[in-house]
């Protein structure tokens, strides 16, 4: 195959760091595209965020240990201990969620901010970790990526039925007998695993994009929860390869410098405003044609109507 298409699609493969910055995208996509679907259906946006901050003293204590090899077991540490921090601390219901989110990512990211400060020479080398160095992973990273994706992925499928009733009716969840607080802490620690695992590739302030973006631009495509869980997977995965690829291609045919990890983000964000739009579009002419008979009812169901606030969109979905 041959053009601008051809080349797209045979290039990672010219030369082996693409390749193995393609597989480590491709790992990331797919996992950070499932969690994602979990991370909307309970609202946890802000907990990815935040433990993308929470893992950064892990990341500078890793490496000041033990160089770039120590970052994933130091970031892994630090992200699993804040997860049980924020877990333990949630189940008081002394202390709302957001304050303790807040109070985590600021104490922890202080931390990391204070051991950079006092060895200055490592400075301009964990900055990369903020924003990721895809191009440079290494087999062990990739395998390392591919147990950690392994391991959440089978995890969520076999609480599936659990973490869903816990997202949806957390009191009957919690009526019928299941450990709510564990449930919790088995999604919370899935969370940390992936943004762990995203460090090294695309960075502890992009992760947050990965994780969050493909799940709510498969939301706006179907009412399915396993459509979405594949649509939000192939998103995040296909997004990879694109960013991945037109990064390359501007940077050695035009000479212009983009941040693999940014450009991955920026292509995740077109999609969504594409599927948003897609979806405006589609709403627009189903109100083109009404149905007189559910007329009152759409009515109701609007935010401000007479049947209250509108509900989370996410818990409008078909567990099929």
């Amino acid at each position: 195959m041959s053009g601008p298409i051809g080349t797209l699609l045979t290039a990672p493969f010219e030369r082996p760091y693409l390749t193995r910055a393609l597989i480590e995208l491709l790992l990331l996509g797919g996992v950070a595209g499932v969690v994602g679907v979990f991370v909307l259906l309970r609202r946890l946006a802000f907990l990815a965020d935040a433990l993308t901050h929470t893992v950064f003293p892990g990341v500078v204590i890793g490496f000041l240990i033990s160089g770039e090899p120590g970052i994933f077991p130091g970031a892994l540490v630090v992200g699993c201990l804040s997860v049980v921090l924020f877990t333990g601390l949630a189940a008081t219901r002394r202390v709302a969620e957001d304050a303790t989110l807040a109070i985590l990512l600021t104490g922890f990211f202080a931390v990391g901010v204070i051991l950079v400060s006092r060895r200055s020479s490592y400075t301009s080398d964990l900055t990369a970790f903020l924003f990721g160095r895809v191009l440079t992973v290494t087999d062990g990273d990739i395998a390392t990526t591919a147990v950690v994706a392994g391991a959440v992925l089978v995890l969520l499928a076999a609480l599936r039925k659990e973490l869903l009733l816990v997202a949806f009716d957390p009191q009957a969840a919690q009526a019928a007998g299941y450990r709510v607080v564990a449930l919790d802490l088995a999604l919370n620690l899935s969370i940390a695993l992936v943004v762990v695992a995203a460090v090294r590739a695309v960075g502890t302030v992009l992760v947050i994009a990965l994780i969050v973006v493909p799940a709510a631009a498969a939301r706006l495509l179907s009412d399915r929860l396993l459509v979405i869980t594949l649509l939000a997977a192939v998103f995040g995965m296909a997004s990879g390869w694109v960013g991945l690829m037109v990064s390359y291609q501007v940077s050695v045919d035009h000479g212009i410098r983009l941040a693999t990890g940014a450009t991955v983000v920026l292509i995740l964000v077109a999609g969504y405003l594409v599927a948003l739009a897609g979806t405006a579009v589609r709403a627009r002419r189903q109100r083109g044609t009404p149905n007189p008979g559910t007329d009152g009812a759409a009515a109701r169901a609007q935010p401000g109507g007479s049947a209250g606030p509108g509900p989370n969109p996410m818990t409008l979905v078909d567990t099929r």
